[in-house]
Formats: structure tokens, sequence, C-alpha cells
């Protein structure tokens, strides 16, 4: 296929597909998936091998967010049964943080609910990242705490912390759908600090919101040009209790088509296969390490994941192997700090929300709530974590 083989060429010179070609990418059809997969992952493999790196989430604070981002069970009004507890304390959080490393894990990332932290809040948050890395030598520590004030980012850095993530989730034109009580500018501002201070900006999307295919091309292209190192791709867990529970639209077939476009756009960027894997890739999971070079390892924010144990007997049996504490993730250009921008960045937000054609409508997947488990074990609980 010409489309694929020019862009398996741009990719491995980190070259800018066109919009149209990404259009085309999750345009294909199933009968021609397992093409777009394997050249998808002739890049990847250029710039990743076949590593495969682990991230932990702990949930620092979950539940009775004031934001109302429709996708996110912790959101204003969400009455999704999720569990719900204050912050928690630092050695609460290495504990569960020692979990996850002793899992695999070379990434521990510290999320909160909220707008966005105070700063007492950040120096709280610091001493935590103080004491995982006290207990955990080596590790690498991601902050997730909202929308960013100025001069906090460089708190965090001092603190030790190493990344901070902040999702675009959806494309500027579409966002206001999703969500009105902060902007899309709001979220570019954060990732923006995070990346001045010299922290790994970490920033991705969240798919199957109902977006259409221009959403989906608008919000990466648009996540190249900040040029975050690592770009996290969650699909959608339409959690009961939310504005989006009824958007069951993704099949495992097009979860991937856009894993595959987002590596094309983002040739040599830590792609992460993050919240929703198990409830939209199901058993085609092990396809998308072809694409993606990093997952979460266990347990999400609110839903239970795959058992830590199955995740690493996946990246074995599909050829991978999980990435050392003492690999450098990054291509050496990106480690240096060169990025990918110019030449070649728990799961979301909506305006273009195309009507599916009358021949697509039945084609239009099942709901499978049976595979949404709200998370009972782990942070904030007295119960063993998943990892």
């Amino acid at each position: 296929m010409d489309l694929l083989n020019t862009l398996v060429e741009k990719g491995l010179r980190r070259e800018l597909p066109t919009r149209e070609e990404a259009l085309a990418v999750l345009a294909t059809s199933d009968d021609d998936l397992l093409e777009v997969v394997a050249a998808a992952g002739k890049v990847r493999r250029q710039w990743f091998g076949r590593r495969v790196k682990l991230n932990y989430l702990v949930n620092l604070k979950s539940g009775l967010c004031p934001e109302d981002c429709s996708y996110c069970s912790q959101r204003l009004g969400s009455k999704a049964e999720i569990l719900k507890y204050t912050w928690l304390k630092p050695d609460e959080a290495s504990r569960a943080a020692a979990a996850g490393v002793a899992g695999g894990a070379k990434r521990v990332c510290l999320v909160a609910s909220g707008r966005g932290p105070t700063d007492r809040d950040v120096d709280r948050v610091s001493k935590t990242i103080e004491a995982i890395k006290e207990e955990n030598d080596g590790v690498e520590v991601c902050a997730c705490l909202g929308l960013l004030s100025d001069g906090q980012a460089e708190r965090l850095r001092e603190a030790g912390a190493d990344a901070y993530n902040h999702n675009l989730n959806t494309s500027e034109g579409t966002y206001g759908d999703i969500t009105t009580t902060h902007t899309y500018a709001d979220r570019v501002d954060t990732v923006t600090k995070a990346h001045a201070a010299g922290l790994s900006a970490c920033s991705g999307l969240i798919a199957g919101m109902g977006e259409s295919d221009e959403d989906l091309v608008d919000v990466v292209f648009a996540l190249r040009e900040l040029d975050p190192d690592s770009v996290p791709v969650n699909f959608l867990i339409p959690f009961e209790g939310t504005p989006l529970a009824k958007e069951w639209n993704l099949t495992p077939q097009r979860a991937l088509r856009i894993l595959a476009m987002v590596r094309f756009v983002c040739p040599d960027v830590e792609v992460r296969l993050a919240g929703g894997r198990e409830v939209h890739l199901r058993t085609l999971q092990p396809l998308a390490l072809h694409l993606a070079n990093s997952i979460f390892l266990g347990d999400y924010l609110t839903s239970e994941g795959q058992a830590g144990r199955a995740d690493l007997e996946m990246i074995a049996d599909a050829g991978f192997e999980v990435e050392g504490a003492g690999t450098t993730t990054l291509p050496e250009h990106r480690a240096a700090g060169g990025g990918c921008g110019s030449v070649c960045g728990d799961g979301g937000e909506g305006g273009c929300h195309d009507e599916p054609a009358a021949a697509e409508a039945s084609e239009l997947p099942a709901a499978r709530t049976d595979l949404v488990a709200v998370r009972r074990r782990g942070a904030g609980t007295d119960l063993a974590p998943n990892a």
C-alpha cells in the first residue's frame, strides 16, 4: 500500500505526515488492519526497539472534583460509585508506589483530582515525591495535579519530579462540548509551564467520546506541535453515572488504527497505551504493543486494570521485553532535548460529532459494561494493589 510505505519512510525520518495521510490511516478497512499495524510497528521499532516501559498510577486523592469533564468518573455531579478519599499521606503513597516498582514499573505517576493544586498541595506532593525517591532508587516520578499556577512546576521540579502530565484530551474545536469549567487554552498553558520548568512534558488524548476522525487528527497534530516526550492514548471508559456512559463506539480495530495514526504523527515519542485498553482492545492488546512502547501496569485511577502478572506475560508472549531502570526510554536526540517538534508531544473532550451513516450505524459495537470494573483495591483502601 503506497500510503503505508510513505508513512513508514516519513516516520523513519521523523517527518510530519499530511493531515490527509493521517486521516487515511483512520479510514483504512479492517481487512488492511494487519498491514497498518506492521507499518507503524516498523517506525516503533526504529526508535524504541522491542522495549516496553511500565508505568504505575497512584491516585493521591480520589473523587469530588469541582470540574465538569464529561468523561471523568470523579467529575462534579458524577454518580459513578467510585472510591472517594482525601490526600494520601506521603508514606502511604510511597508504599503504594513501591508495589508498582516491585512489579517492574519504571515510572510512578502521582495523580490528584481537582482543578489544580494550591501551594499547600504542591508542598504535600513534594514531600510525597521525596519519600518515593528515597525508598525507590532510580524511579521516575510524574505528577498530574491539574492546572498549574506560575512557579508551581519549578517547585515540583526542585522536589525531584521528572515529568508532568496534563492531557489535551480532544481537539480545540470540540473541547467546549465536553468541559465547560476550564478551556483548551488552559490545558496548553499548563503543558507549556511544565516544559519551561524543565519537566518532561506528558500530554495525550482520550478517544471514543463520539469525536470525528478530524477531531482525532486535530488533537494529535496539536500534541506534536507542543512536543511532549510522552503521549498517553486513553480509550474512554464509559462509567455509569457520567454523561458519556452510553458512548460505546470503539472497536478493537478502530483503537488500533488510532494508535497507528498517533505513532505515524509522533514517531519518536513515547506513545503510552493507557486507560481503557482492556475494555476496548480486549484480546487484541498484544497487537497494540507493536504501536505503543509504554503501558500502565495494573489498575487505573478509579477502574481496575488487567492483572499485573497478565501484563508481564502479555509483553513476553508478544516478543517484547520490559524496559530496565538503567535504560533511557527516549531516542538519543530526544533525550538530549532535541524533541521532534519542527522536524517531526483515565480517561477527553468535542464540535464535529458527525452522525454515523446509516450503513455504519448497525456496525457500532455493543456496550460492554461487564468490562468496566470500579477500583476497590490499592491506594485509599486496606486491600493489596494490583501490580
